[in-house]
């Protein structure tokens, strides 16, 4: 069975300023380029034949410096986008007190529900094992996403926060997930 590597994008601006970016189209700051380089440098010479990303260009920048590393074509997918938090978009935690009050996480904001992430997630899972069962594929996505495809996939509830260019990696059993490798971020730590 084939494994599967999920990659969150690297760091932008809006990240660092703490703004929840869900849909929008948020690129990478010099610090995610230079992060998603580093990841880039560490697949380079590991089995991966497949690279898919979300249409969003801060993943799909993370996704292209990492093929071009591998010699391998990035496939975009719209299924792989973050969790939209519908008015929370674009927001601080500061914001939305000033904004909404104390407590503005008991309004409904619009936000797409987890079981709707996971219904996008699932059905592109499910194309990508049939088309790949035996290959290693690459898939970089977003924190919320990869969170929610793993609290599915093999119950790992307990990751509440995923790093900038952490990388995952279930293998496939014959009924489940194995987790092999979670979130990652060893090659944050090189020099170059």
């Amino acid at each position: 069975m084939g494994k599967i590597g999920f990659i969150r994008h690297g760091v932008t601006a809006w990240n660092q300023e703490g703004r929840a970016q869900g849909q929008h189209d948020v690129p990478l700051n010099d610090e995610g380029i230079a992060q998603a380089r580093k990841l880039a440098k560490r697949l380079a010479n590991e089995d991966w034949e497949y690279i898919y990303s979300s249409d969003l260009q801060r993943a799909a920048k993370t996704a292209e410096l990492i093929a071009q590393a591998k010699g391998i074509e990035v496939v975009l997918d719209a299924r792989l986008r973050e969790k939209s938090h519908g008015r929370l978009d674009g927001t601080t935690v500061q914001e939305r007190v000033d904004k909404w009050g104390s407590e503005w996480q008991k309004l409904d904001h619009g936000q797409e529900r987890d079981d709707e992430v996971w219904q996008r997630a699932s059905s592109f899972l499910e194309e990508i094992v049939s088309k790949h069962p035996e290959d290693n594929v690459l898939i970089v996505s977003h924190g919320a996403w990869i969170r929610t495809a793993l609290s599915r996939l093999v119950k790992e509830e307990q990751i509440t926060y995923i790093e900038n260019t952490s990388l995952c990696v279930l293998e496939k059993a014959e009924l489940s997930w194995n987790c092999l490798l979670l979130a990652c971020t060893a090659h944050l730590n090189s020099e170059s």
